[in-house]
């Protein structure tokens, strides 16, 4: 059996698969230069650690998927028995490929799919590891277990892990919650265990998203960074342990609940991708998601239509009058895609009724949608439109005619969430009736754009018919289905994943939807973090950025157009905003906002993201680079208080140290509230010429604005 290096992207990856073991990294992090079969030998027996005084005679080795039959008393990888027995298997090894090819006792490539099979000791349990290094420097594994025996196998548990070094000392991951996601906590990392468990049924707005550790102070630019993510968009884990040993773990997988999974004779169980990054700096790491998911067939352009959303504007208030002025506003600044929100259907003339009816509204709409999507086509727009396809109203006519298609513990339903209940996509009738009723909706009008919602958790969610079992599992694989069937269908259709706003964010939902709604809370006051740490995962492309109403409908708050513009223009750009409200200088603004996107989109949403340290946290600095480094946009976002004197300088990375590069600030519509610029803008604000490292190591002066403003700027190569 053997040892096998893999290196792509400044990244190796070095895989002991000897003896018949399960597979253990060695190594997973910087480049090894050099790296051949003695040396990958010499290394693999000079990290042997010494057993201590009361520890098992041998050390354990930790794999993969760490096993309790190897001495190893931490978190086991897997959980699961035949009615108590056999729930400490020892896996043998029996064939190691790489990229399906036989693995030799030494293997050195670049990218690759490495794949193990092994079975247990009493031949009820087959093993399948697949372990990738991405041509983006990503390393993923998934596992897939196989019942043999003739008793049922209840799983309880099937996690990865991958080591980190000694030096990655301190944790950071995240929480939020509605209309605050993505909110960043940093800890040490702990003696024990660090785990975040998430139950709601969909990837959460207070999921870990990511779990990162890395050397001490860490920042967006420095130091040594290793990090998960589970791409699943149901119940699962992160986990960060260290035992008293020292060996340190992150891990992460689908979290299963009571009796969720029970194997039969031949069945099996796949796990989800459990997807690790290395990079120096938060910076470095999170390019290396937005590369994997740029490489994604079909791609998502960063030459993307801007987009009107009617949520804001109407409500449920759907007159066909309005909205019609709605889209002629709107093609007049620019919108290139016109979306109708929730209310078309069914009795939904609010939030308590309709829910799971996808039959167009003979009440509100007696000629159905074809005259707003005509009026909207003729305009030169994309049409698209809302739906939520796993809820339900209690008022509902599917509700009434099929009360067993609730997902529920017991008789009793759960108790209710925004008036909605959840839809059990894993019974096939059920399934059936959504995927038909989505499909004749989509095969009767020109639609491009789904906007995919997702309102409530999934508490108590079990499957009727089979006594409560638990039905989560079941559902999100019911879910990928069925979007990619409508997609096999619609091949030119985009689908949007909202849930709550930013609660269904994750790798696995994004192999198969074009953008994510970042949060229900637009407010650019808010939106500048949440986008700043959204992007730690997801490229600016797929998120949903819109500029929001002069008052925030979610926080009150009143803002400037050009700082609700300035902060949406760094994502995939949109208007959510009553249009009829807005005062002809504001139009006209807007049309300024539209047009200067649309002409810097490529840039803006296709560079590599750079976001500052070392700044208050009142101060926001991020940007985008061209991939070439010709080119880059900045913003610098003041939030809460007004500068102090002096005016702190701004720094800025990413570009050629050796280049020069002309720097100016770039005014659109109206300039920042309160602007007092420094001298070096000059009177034309043509800026000046500076060398990239003197941009990062010395920086430029700062104008004074008011709170809750944004300043842009460009650098170009000359």
């Amino acid at each position: 059996m053997p040892l096998i290096a893999l290196t792509a992207s400044g990244v190796t990856v070095l895989v002991d698969a000897t003896a018949g073991r399960l597979p253990a990294l060695v190594h997973w992090g910087r480049e090894l230069p050099g790296l051949d079969a003695e040396l990958a030998a010499t290394l693999v027996t000079t990290a042997e650690p010494v057993a201590g005084s009361n520890d098992p005679d041998v050390r354990p080795r930790v794999a993969l998927l760490p096993g309790h039959d190897t001495g190893w008393t931490g978190r086991p990888g897997l959980r699961g028995s035949y009615a108590g027995a056999g729930w400490s298997p020892a896996f043998l090894v029996t064939e190691v490929t790489v990229d399906g090819t036989p693995a030799a006792e030494f293997h050195a490539g670049g990218a690759g799919r490495i794949e193990v099979r092994a079975g247990d000791d009493a031949g009820r349990l087959e093993l399948r590891l697949v372990v990738e290094l991405l041509p983006t420097g990503l390393l993923r594994a998934r596992a897939a277990l196989r019942n043999l025996a003739e008793p049922e196998y209840a799983l309880e548990d099937l996690v990865l892990a991958f080591p980190v070094p000694d030096e990655a000392d301190e944790l950071l991951d995240f929480t939020g919650r509605h209309n605050q996601e993505r909110v960043p906590v940093r800890s040490p990392f702990p003696a024990g265990l660090h785990l975040r468990e998430n139950r709601k049924g969909r990837t959460g707005a207070d999921s870990a998203y990511l779990l990162h550790a890395g050397t001490p102070g860490f920042g967006f630019g420095t130091g040594r960074i290793w990090a998960v993510h589970t791409a699943w968009s149901g119940n699962h884990t992160h986990y960060a342990e260290q035992v008293h040993t020292g060996e340190r773990l992150l891990g992460g997988g689908e979290l299963l609940l009571p009796g969720e999974v029970r194997l039969a004779r031949g069945d099996s169980y796949e796990s989800p991708w459990l997807y690790g990054g290395y990079g120096a700096g938060l910076d470095e790491l999170a390019r290396r998601f937005h590369r994997h998911l740029r490489a994604r067939r079909p791609p998502v352009p960063a030459r993307r239509p801007v987009t009107l959303n009617v949520w804001e504007a109407v409500y449920f208030d759907h007159d066909t009058d309005r909205l019609i002025d709605l889209a002629e506003r709107a093609a007049a600044v620019g919108v290139e895609r016109y979306v109708l929100d929730d209310g078309w259907f069914g009795s939904r003339r609010d939030d308590t009724s309709g829910l799971g009816d996808w039959v167009v509204s003979p009440e509100v709409w007696p000629r159905g949608l074809h005259p707003l999507v005509d009026r909207v086509r003729a305009l030169g727009m994309q049409f698209g439109l809302w739906f939520e396809p796993e809820m339900v109203n209690p008022d509902s006519d599917v509700a009434r005619a099929h009360p067993e298609w609730i997902m529920a513990a017991r008789a009793a339903w759960p108790i209710e969430s925004r008036t909605q209940q959840v839809l059990n996509l894993g019974i096939p009738s059920a399934y059936e009736h959504v995927r038909s009723q989505i499909m004749a909706v989509l095969d009767e009008y020109d639609i491009g754009y789904l906007k995919w919602d997702h309102n409530r958790d999934l508490t108590e969610a079990g499957t009727q018919p089979d006594q409560g079992r638990p039905g989560v599992h079941a559902q999100t694989l019911a879910f990928y289905r069925l979007l990619d069937e409508l997609r096999a269908a619609h091949p030119g259709l985009e689908i949007e994943s909202c849930s709550s706003g930013g609660a269904r964010v994750d790798l696995a939902v994004l192999e198969r939807t074009d953008r994510v709604w970042v949060s229900d809370n637009i407010d650019p006051h808010d939106r500048q973090r949440m986008m700043r740490w959204t992007t730690q995962l997801v490229p600016p492309e797929y998120l949903g950025s819109h500029i929001a109403s002069g008052r925030s409908h979610v926080t009150g708050r009143r803002h400037d157009l050009s700082f609700r513009a300035g902060t949406a223009i760094f994502g995939h750009l949109g208007i959510e905003w009553d249009l009829t409200e807005a005062t002809a200088a504001e139009t006209a603004e807007l049309r300024e906002w539209v047009t200067y996107f649309q002409q810097e989109r490529d840039l803006l949403l296709g560079g590599d993201l750079v976001r500052m340290d070392g700044y208050p946290d009142r101060i926001l600095v991020h940007g985008v680079v061209a991939p070439d480094r010709s080119r880059a946009w900045y913003a610098m976002a003041i939030t809460d208080s007004i500068t102090p004197d002096p005016a702190v300088r701004l720094r800025l990375r990413g570009l050629d140290r050796d280049g020069r590069y002309r720097l100016r600030p770039v005014i659109v519509g109206a300039p920042p509230s309160g602007l007092i610029p420094p001298r070096w803008w000059g009177a034309d604000r043509a800026g000046r010429v500076l060398t990239g490292a003197a941009l990062e190591d010395v920086g430029v002066a700062c104008p004074r604005v008011h709170p809750d403003q944004v300043i842009l700027y460009r650098a170009d190569r000359v």
